[in-house]
């Protein structure tokens, strides 16, 4: 139920605050907005102020803005000043920046969140391979290796990541190895031999380690390093869905896994698990990945508007309207149908 609700409390997070950026950015270019709603549809009910109704709907997750002359139909039997400030009607540039404004609070959300998380301490994936727990009597411990200690090599080898040193332990499974490690700074040398058949529950050395290390930064500092780990992330983001298509497109299985809603609350319930910081974390991340999807320029996404905007802006030319929901009814059903598969995936990995 915790994790249920959590999910709900998340994705109506990143939709309204998705959908306020359309919503401020339409206000200030002067645009008619007319609903502003909380939840889904059917409407429960609403508050007209001014005029743009703030509405609550029946469904308990997400929002909309409903911003007039967004449909051909909006423009029948209006007077000129409402004809005035109809979407369609205003200039490209300001069309343009109501539809980023959405994809961009998102991007702020997880900056924001990013930061957040650095200034308390993340911790992250790195090339040091540390030391948290010596079992008595293991090779480790009678080799005289203690908590905190930092890996440097095996054998002469480079250790780098949990799974290098565990699978140097298992290769060298039996025989004298060198293992050279850090402890307080100061470099220092010692050897041991790998248990070829060691205790359940122990590994071949007897430690529990780990690569990960928190990173902390003042609040001042924190900021900048939440943008810079916001564009990186960003890179690499399109650097594997690029990756992913070229596998489609060759007809290879892509490796990388793609969650959908199923997978999603699965996720959220782990988040649950590990406390509100992984909760906040887990928020961060998705916001900057609806960002960065819905940036795209396919249809039905805010970035496949944008690029009918940007189209429209240098050619000069009108696109049909009729064309224009056609291409959108047909993005939008190839994206149901990738939910649906996706979805189909994620539960298929409960059995």
């Amino acid at each position: 139920m915790v994790t249920a609700i959590t999910f709900f409390i998340i994705l109506s997070i990143l939709i309204l605050i998705h959908e306020f950026g359309h919503y401020y950015v339409a206000k200030k270019s002067g645009m008619l907005v007319e609903e502003f709603g909380f939840g889904l549809p059917p409407r429960l009910f609403g508050i007209k102020k001014g005029e743009t109704l703030y509405s609550l709907n029946l469904l308990p997750f997400g929002g909309f803005v409903k911003i007039f002359g967004e449909h051909p139909d909006d423009l029948k039997k209006r007077t000129k000043d409402e004809l005035d400030r109809a979407f369609s009607r205003k200039p490209w540039f300001q069309r343009a920046a109501v539809i980023i404004a959405g994809p961009l609070m998102n991007f702020i959300l997880a900056v924001a969140v990013i930061s957040f998380m650095f200034s308390r301490g993340v911790y992250l994936p790195s090339e040091k391979v540390t030391v948290v727990e010596v079992t008595k009597s293991s090779p480790a411990a009678e080799a005289g290796l203690r908590k905190d200690d930092v890996i440097v090599s095996m054998d002469g080898e480079r250790v780098d990541s949990v799974e290098k040193m565990v699978s140097l332990s298992k290769a060298k499974a039996g025989n004298r190895v060198e293992v050279r490690y850090e402890r307080n700074g100061d470099r220092a040398v010692t050897s041991l031999v790998p248990r070829q058949d060691p205790p359940r529950g122990q590994g071949a050395l007897g430690v529990v380690i780990t690569d990960m290390e928190i990173r902390q930064y003042p609040w001042y500092q924190a900021p900048f390093v939440g943008i810079r780990e916001s564009v990186r992330v960003s890179v690499l983001f399109y650097q594997e869905l690029f990756g992913i298509l070229g596998k489609f497109i060759t007809f290879q299985r892509p490796e990388v896994e793609v969650a959908g809603p199923v997978g999603i609350a699965r996720l959220t319930g782990q988040a649950v698990e590990s406390g509100p910081g992984a909760v906040f974390q887990l928020l961060g991340l998705l916001s900057l990945n609806l960002a960065l999807i819905n940036i795209i320029p396919f249809p039905a996404l805010d970035g496949g508007q944008l690029s009918f905007v940007m189209f429209e802006a240098v050619s000069g030319r009108k696109i049909n309207e009729k064309v224009k929901a056609r291409i959108n009814a047909l993005g939008f059903a190839l994206l149901m149908l990738l939910i649906f598969l996706i979805t189909v995936k994620d539960i298929r990995s409960f059995f």
